[in-house]
């Protein structure tokens, strides 16, 4: 089928189907979906959870403190907020069950970028998945099952067609009681039309935003009087009522309240009648309009500070179910959040050198983090991420120990999601003759963009020494091991004869034997391998040698079961691969005539040169970065 068809046959799906009553109740017998409230359709929109059983997983263990976690397909691309979203479906998940949140407003609290927008936008998105059933002409959509009443009619609903006495509200739009006089009573001239809720034609699906102070009136919400129709009919007739405030247009459905807390008081009051009692009053003398409907607001901290401080607003602060919407603070969740941003951009395909997105979001996720006590913000950062630096950071704490010590309200504040990929876009962008991305230009950038903020001077000073004090150092260690593992050829030959060589040292300084070397025959008694396995862990301070050695080895015992007897590769276990790449670079002066880009005292070293930029341009790297980078780090080196 072409792309022209299938969008007709998607629209001609998506039309009104009309039908009876009558063939609407038996409808109901059988599909439940044909009554349920807007909270039941949102929550078959979102559908069964992922259950992620974290003890599988030693990064997600370390973070979840092995629980199970439900992750949801309809929100997959919502990195780092699993917690925001669990908050969110248990909102729907009671509000269906006719608990309290099915009279309360969902309120997204959170800093500026966070994606308090994007949850809302894709709530508004999955309020379309399922159909609703209106009165046929109704300006409202209302609900047919409102023509009962449930007191006379409950019980005889239930048994008759199924639907529970609860789902009956008894209340009638004015507009329906015009008609049901019209009718003299007779609910089988009411049509029932089956519609699909639409963002884009405003169709149980709507967005409300705060206007200007001194003109905006309640009837942004609850509609008014179409002045037009005044010729015909009386003020006061619903048929001369123009029902276009978002909560009509929102009834069956979702009205999402923008920076709902920046409008006037008077404004949110038909939200209290509509999410307390399911209905609120127009503009004009005649009975009250029902609403069945979710409503949605998002707003910053400080509007939302600056309401909850006044006295006056305490009834309204017991009707709003808060969800705080922080930012990510786990890198590589934040990682994740600007590859998808780049993915739906035209940087796509542009190259972004390897550790420029790590950068990126390690500076995004301090700005975030609360300066923890006795401990250093890189390690709670890594620690955040799930890293376990028992073995590097004896001083790093737990997860949950970060977590207490910094509150609730941290992630609340911080450099957004926003700056970081303004900062990426500019990156990109900085050579005028290659589009490409390198964490060298980030660094820059950042540092540029930060004193342009004009921020207080101890949040410059402090956002300055993240990149100085921890980036760029850590970064001069990240791209000397890139640069030295493509200038060693035979690289992965010398780690493993390393590894084999420290394994079985270890294995018998563990067993307390001497050792024989097989091929010149020395002998090596216990202090000597303790001296040679030394050699080893000091360049990569291992605070901790003896439960680290035991720990490899039982590690190697194990691999060695599974693999018919032969070690495992060496960079299998990513602790004791540091440990090794940090014995091999210590002392390689011999590299810099080889990376250096000036011109070459021979051939061998020129050819040895075209050999590492080869390499390194398979790393991921462009030629262009890889002199760049090599220029930068022989300068850092050399400054060092």
């Amino acid at each position: 089928m072409g792309l022209l068809d299938n969008v007709r046959e998607q629209y001609l799906k998506a039309r009104d189907e009309e039908m009876s009553l009558l063939e609407y109740l038996e409808l109901c017998r059988t599909d439940p979906m044909a009554y349920a409230t807007p909270a039941e359709r949102m929550l078959a929109a979102i559908g069964k959870p992922e259950m992620i059983d974290t003890r599988s997983d030693p990064r997600l263990s370390r973070i979840f403190s092995n629980r199970l976690i439900p992750r949801y397909p309809a929100f997959e691309e919502f990195y780092g907020m699993e917690d925001v979203i669990s908050q969110i479906v248990a909102f729907f998940k009671h509000a269906a069950q006719g608990l309290e949140e099915r009279k309360q407003v969902l309120y997204l609290l959170g800093p500026v970028g966070g994606g308090k927008s994007s949850i809302a936008e894709r709530l508004k998105k999955l309020m379309e998945a399922y159909p609703i059933y209106a009165i046929k002409g109704s300006p409202i959509n209302e609900s047919p099952l409102g023509l009962f009443d449930p007191q006379r009619d409950g019980r005889q609903i239930e048994e008759e067609y199924g639907i529970p006495a609860r789902y009956l509200t008894g209340l009638m739009s004015p507009w329906a009681i015009k008609r049901l006089e019209e009718y003299e009573g007779d609910l089988d001239k009411f049509r029932v039309v089956r519609v699909q809720p639409s963002v884009l034609k405003q169709i149980a699906v709507t967005k409300t935003e705060p206007g200007d102070e001194n003109n905006q009136d309640i009837s942004t919400l609850v509609g008014k009087v179409d002045i037009r129709k005044l010729e015909s009919y009386a003020q006061d007739d619903p048929d001369a009522y123009s029902y276009s405030g978002g909560l009509c247009l929102a009834n069956q459905g979702m009205l999402e309240f923008v920076e709902m807390f920046k409008a006037p008081i008077k404004m949110l009051h038909p939200l209290l009648t509509a999410t307390q009692e399911g209905n609120y009053k127009g503009t004009e003398g005649f009975s009250a309009i029902p609403f069945q409907g979710t409503i949605l607001a998002h707003s910053n901290e400080s509007e939302w500070q600056s309401f909850r401080n006044n006295k006056h607003n305490e009834a309204f602060l017991d009707r709003v179910y808060i969800v705080k919407v922080p930012y990510c603070l786990q890198v590589s969740e934040e990682v994740k959040i600007y590859e998808k941003l780049l993915r739906h951009s035209s940087l796509a395909a542009a190259p972004c050198a390897p550790g420029t997105l790590e950068m990126l979001a390690q500076f995004s996720v301090l700005s975030r983090l609360k300066e923890p006590e006795n401990s250093s913000i890189y390690s709670k950062m890594r620690v955040y991420d799930g890293e376990s630096l028992k073995d590097t950071d004896p001083a790093a704490k737990s997860f949950q120990e970060y977590r207490d010590y910094a509150g609730i309200d941290e992630g609340m504040n911080g450099m957004s999601t926003r700056f970081a990929f303004k900062v990426l876009s500019a990156v990109f962008n900085y050579d005028n003759s290659e589009i490409a991305a390198n964490p060298v230009h980030l660094m820059y950038v950042l540092e540029q963009r930060i004193l342009r903020e004009q921020l207080p001077e101890d949040e410059q000073r402090r956002y300055l020494e993240f990149i100085k004090g921890w980036l760029a150092v850590r970064y001069a260690e990240y791209v000397g091991k890139e640069i030295q593992t493509a200038y060693l050829e035979s690289y992965s030959e010398y780690g493993q004869n390393i590894f084999d060589r420290y394994v079985t040292f270890a294995d018998y300084w563990i067993q307390d034997e001497d050792y024989r070397d097989p091929e010149t025959g020395a002998i090596f008694d216990r202090s000597t391998l303790n001296s040679e396995l030394e050699k080893i862990e000091k360049p990569a301070g291992i605070a901790n040698p003896k439960d680290f050695r035991n720990e490899i080895v039982n590690f190697v015992l194990r691999a060695r079961a599974q693999n018919e007897g032969r070690n495992p590769n060496w960079t299998s276990y990513e602790k004791l691969r540091e440990v090794i790449e940090k014995k091999m670079f210590s002392s390689t002066e011999e590299l810099l005539p080889v990376i250096s880009f000036n011109a070459k005292a021979s051939a061998e070293d020129k050819q040895k040169h075209e050999n590492f930029v080869t390499r390194m341009v398979e790393k991921g790297y462009t030629p262009k970065q890889v002199r760049l980078l090599s220029e930068w780090y022989l300068r850092v080196r050399k400054a060092g």
